[in-house]
């Protein structure tokens, strides 16, 4: 895509490099996976609130860090404040609390179950916006992935996983937060470029959770923690929050969101095989079907035609 005088966004002849979006989402995929055992492990010692506190400060200083090194502007446009703060808090206080309040209560089954909605929500709510058009294809393959989870999660025991009510609401809310995150993060990285839009987003996150220091900030339970409740932490802060928020936004300003959205249904069967490798968990004949079954949908959303609505970037 090109800007023309006007600001408004014009088609190039340059395609995006897909092979470079796919691989980058892969990582996204393998990273998110072990955030599930990460934040479990963490909060085994730690409460949710102040997991999410630490995962914050950590990848904030990070962020801040990269803006300082790096050549270009350090601070938004005026224009880019609004959809910051909102995304700063549906991805950040929103999101996370919920997230981890929800896990705390629920299964990692049930939580992976209702974040394979994800791609479903991001479509929808995209038709809504007209930032895509429907698709039979892609359609046919969001429905099919998620069919794939829901066979591969209740090989993994879904249907005895004993969550409670609560829980799983807040982890449902959570997904709400993360498609605003997604369907609205696309236009910024678009604009911006997915290191700043992420760095930026990330540390008005950070900022907006500051006034809860005082009240779960803890860092004496923190220091008494354990090496592998730290080492938790810092997964999250960095790995995921830095390093698989960057792939996120990388993959949001070269491909319709719904196209990125649809790789978060692999993190069930990436998260059967971590299990297995590092919890000897057995492995089962539902995550071959399951795992299938979400490479077929995947296929089938990324090869569907390209149908996105133009995107208006404002000029200077």
């Amino acid at each position: 895509m090109g800007a023309s005088a006007t600001g408004a966004v014009t088609p190039s002849s340059a395609t995006p490099p897909l092979g470079r979006v796919y691989a980058a989402l892969t990582v996204q995929v393998l990273i998110s996976a072990g955030t599930y055992l990460a934040a479990k492990r963490a909060m085994t010692e730690l409460s949710p609130f102040t997991v999410v506190l630490w995962r914050f400060l950590v990848c904030g200083v990070a962020f801040v860090t990269l803006l300082a090194v790096t050549p270009g502007p350090k601070l938004p446009p005026r224009h880019a404040w609004p959809r910051i703060v909102l995304l700063g808090l549906m991805g950040g206080p929103v999101n996370q609390t919920l997230f981890f309040s929800g896990l705390s209560r629920s299964t990692a089954a049930h939580a992976a179950l209702f974040y394979a909605l994800t791609p479903l929500g991001v479509y929808v709510a995209s038709l809504v916006l007209g930032r895509e058009r429907a698709s039979t294809r892609t359609t046919a393959g969001i429905l099919t992935a998620l069919v794939g989870v829901v066979v591969l999660l209740l090989g993994r025991g879904l249907a005895s996983a004993r969550g409670t009510l609560g829980g799983d609401l807040l982890i449902l809310a959570a997904v709400v937060a993360w498609v605003v995150y997604t369907t609205e993060g696309k236009p910024l990285a678009t604009e911006h470029g997915p290191l700043r839009a992420t760095a930026w987003t990330m540390t008005v996150a950070t900022v907006l959770q500051l006034p809860l220091a005082p009240f779960v900030l803890e860092p004496e339970a923190l220091w008494a923690s354990s090496a592998a409740a730290k080492a938790s932490i810092v997964y999250v802060g960095l790995m995921t929050s830095v390093v698989a928020y960057l792939l996120w936004s990388y993959a949001l300003s070269k491909v319709p969101a719904s196209r990125v959205a649809i790789f978060s249904n692999l993190q069930p069967a990436v998260t059967a095989l971590v299990a297995w490798l590092f919890l000897d968990e057995a492995l089962h004949w539902e995550l071959a079907l399951g795992g299938a079954l979400v490479l077929v949908g995947v296929r089938l959303t990324q090869g569907a035609p390209v149908k996105a609505a133009p995107v208006v970037v404002r000029a200077g």
